[in-house]
């Protein structure tokens, strides 16, 4: 496994620094969100080949939860990004580093190694499980809860980034707050279902075995930090704030911020 895993690794590293070339050319590095979901696929897909054996209904009911998930996420943003040009966020990031003519160097070291890091560390939960699971055994009934929970965040991710961007594309909405569909349920749709897709990943990777589950549980745990306290919904609420104003405040008086449930009268 640890070399079905170093391989998996130089790989990423290969096509970061192929991307990191690219986006030093353009003088943009906002693509690489395109690459974070895209990228997971990618190393499901060589867990995969790389199976000892070859691959059971386990590591090809994991690769595919993976992959499906990831190559559309990459597919979506990348559309997003090609439609909206340079992110802000990374824009702010490397200002004084494209101001003092060092902006290659720090696109590497800031922004294309450090999340290079995380989609492995994250991703951890498909590549181990995936590659623990040769055996041609039946799919256990724990990785069908997981397959469950993963149906679950992928239609809240999904619904909930069509239903932004039918509510952004329509100039009439300029200003307003979207709080219909899932939104009215949770104010952040598409992170709760990035959330529980990995949460359902894990779980089907607990079903080759615990201490799998046990050696992977930083992606998950990490992401739902992420998520919910660092990059995800802090930082987008911040600017909301500051945007929609008193319209975000009362949306916020009314919906749940992450977990969906009922809104508040």
């Amino acid at each position: 496994m640890f070399e079905a895993l170093a391989a998996n690794a130089a790989i990423l590293i290969a096509l970061v620094l192929v991307q990191w070339a690219i986006s030093v050319r353009i003088n943009d590095v906002s693509f690489i969100d395109a690459f974070w979901g895209a990228g997971m696929g990618v190393l499901a897909v060589t867990s995969w080949l790389n199976v000892p054996g070859g691959p059971g209904a386990l590591a090809t009911l994991i690769a595919a939860m993976t992959a499906v998930w990831g190559f559309r996420l990459g597919i979506h943003l990348f559309l997003r990004w090609r439609s909206h040009g340079e992110d802000k966020r990374y824009a702010l990031i490397l200002k004084k580093d494209r101001e003092k003519g060092r902006f290659a160097s720090a696109a590497l070291t800031k922004v294309w190694l450090m999340q290079a890091v995380l989609l492995f560390m994250v991703s951890s939960p498909a590549q181990v499980g995936i590659l623990a699971s040769g055996a041609p055994a039946p799919i256990p009934p724990l990785a069908w809860a997981g397959f469950a929970l993963w149906c679950v965040g992928v239609f809240f991710e999904w619904v909930g980034d069509g239903q932004l961007a039918r509510f952004k594309g329509d100039p009439a909405n300029a200003g307003k707050v979207l709080d219909t569909g899932l939104w009215r349920y949770t104010r952040h749709p598409n992170y709760f279902g990035d959330f529980a897709v990995w949460w359902g990943i894990w779980l089907a990777c607990a079903a080759a075995g615990w201490g799998y589950a046990a050696a992977t549980v930083i992606g998950p745990l990490f992401l739902s930090f992420t998520l919910t306290k660092w990059s995800g919904v802090a930082l987008l609420e911040k600017g909301l704030d500051k945007s929609k104003g008193e319209k975000y405040a009362d949306y916020k008086r009314r919906t749940p911020v992450f977990f969906p449930w009922f809104p508040r009268r």
